[in-house]
């Protein structure tokens, strides 16, 4: 490929995520009915896509979907943890019983969505500085991804599924989410332990890209919708967010979050 075939969807890409960046930060700094108002939409958005893309018969029932997801984040968010688990879950499988194609996949990755999403919300009300270093991680892993796999090349990392992903933009991804982990453990006087558990929720986020690009080459489609220019859909640019906050929702669950993080 030629230097300029290269970098071709780098513009639109560029113009695309300052838009997302501006209007993502202006939610977060509002916080409140704001900040779950945005998540709550941006969920439904991609219910909306993973329906349209696992059945496009289901168009019309693609939006009531996408709306009812919306509306369960926001409920979820008022309920105690176990109570919005089960609320986002059983939403997850409601919506596969009304699939005639590809229901497994709504069931899981809708529930990807819609746990990720309350998992951002959490965060945000937790701590602005905990959702800030998470959103950083996310980005530093996919930027140092692109442009080490763009200029470096190299093997795939699993050609099967997403095949222009590489081994030199995957390992670049690591040491950009650790640099991350690095500043915030340094500049905020917490444990370097939050160095490997960024480069672990920069490959949670990895796994979320691969998952979604798994998805899309078994239904036939190059990006989950077209609403977003240079990046496809919402799915196509948050794909990798979801991993990484699913990933952090479990560990915090399970056993806790580096000591001294808050």
């Amino acid at each position: 490929m030629s230097a300029r075939g290269r970098w071709s969807d780098l513009t639109a890409r560029i113009g695309s995520a300052l838009v997302l960046v501006a209007v993502s930060l202006a939610a977060i700094l509002a916080g409140g009915i704001v900040f779950q108002g945005f998540i709550a939409v941006v969920c439904g958005a991609m219910i909306w896509e993973l329906v349209r893309m696992l059945d496009p018969a289901m168009r019309g029932r693609a939006l009531w979907l996408g709306l009812i997801a919306a509306i369960a984040v926001l409920v979820a968010v008022q309920l105690p943890a176990l109570y919005s688990a089960l609320l986002l879950l059983a939403v997850a499988l409601a919506g596969g019983v009304v699939m005639p194609r590809g229901r497994v996949i709504l069931v899981l990755y809708g529930a990807l969505i819609l746990l990720a999403g309350y998992e951002m919300i959490a965060l945000r009300a937790v701590s602005m500085m905990w959702l800030f270093w998470l959103i950083l991680v996310v980005i530093a892993s996919d930027v140092a991804g692109y442009f080490a796999g763009k200029t470096m090349g190299g093997p795939k990392f699993w050609p099967r599924i997403s095949p222009n992903k590489t081994w030199s933009g995957t390992i670049a991804g690591w040491i950009g989410a650790a640099l991350v982990g690095l500043a915030f453990a340094v500049t905020r006087d917490l444990t370097l332990a939050l160095v490997p558990f960024s480069m672990l929720v920069a490959l949670a986020a990895q796994m979320g890209d691969i998952a979604e690009s798994a998805i899309k080459r078994r239904v036939g489609v190059k990006d989950a919708s077209a609403l977003i220019p240079g990046h496809g859909g919402l799915l196509d640019r948050f794909d990798g967010m979801l991993g990484a906050a699913l990933f952090v929702l479990l560990v915090g669950a399970w056993v806790g979050l580096p000591q001294g993080v808050v």
